[in-house]
């Protein structure tokens, strides 16, 4: 079963294709994504890599976690799953005023 691992502390020019080859030296590579800014379109300094199975996910982690890449040393991890940050519905006063829907009664 593959396993996403987190990959923090990357160099903002760090590619996708970087990144992917950095972690094939260590198993099979099934998607390599360094995230980027929605409004910039630049990197945020972190990805995610997505190993072929559990083994070849944590001889990653040993090898590169707290390894110096581009002049910075990786934060290498099991990805958690993604929080709920609660979003932008619901909560608040919404256009009408009563708190969201925006229809007055």
């Amino acid at each position: 079963m593959a396993k996403k691992l987190y990959v923090g502390n990357l160099s903002y020019d760090t590619t996708d294709s970087d990144l992917r080859e950095l972690f094939e030296e260590h198993g099979t590579v099934e998607s390599a994504q360094v995230i980027m800014d929605r409004d910039s379109g630049r990197s945020k300094g972190f990805g995610f890599v997505e190993m072929a199975d559990d083994q070849e996910a944590q001889a990653a982690i040993d090898a590169l976690n707290g390894q110096e890449v581009g002049g910075r040393p990786l934060t290498v991890n099991e990805a958690r799953p993604r929080e709920d940050r609660g979003g932008r519905s619901g909560g608040g006063r919404g256009r009408g005023g009563y708190g969201g829907g925006g229809r007055r009664y």
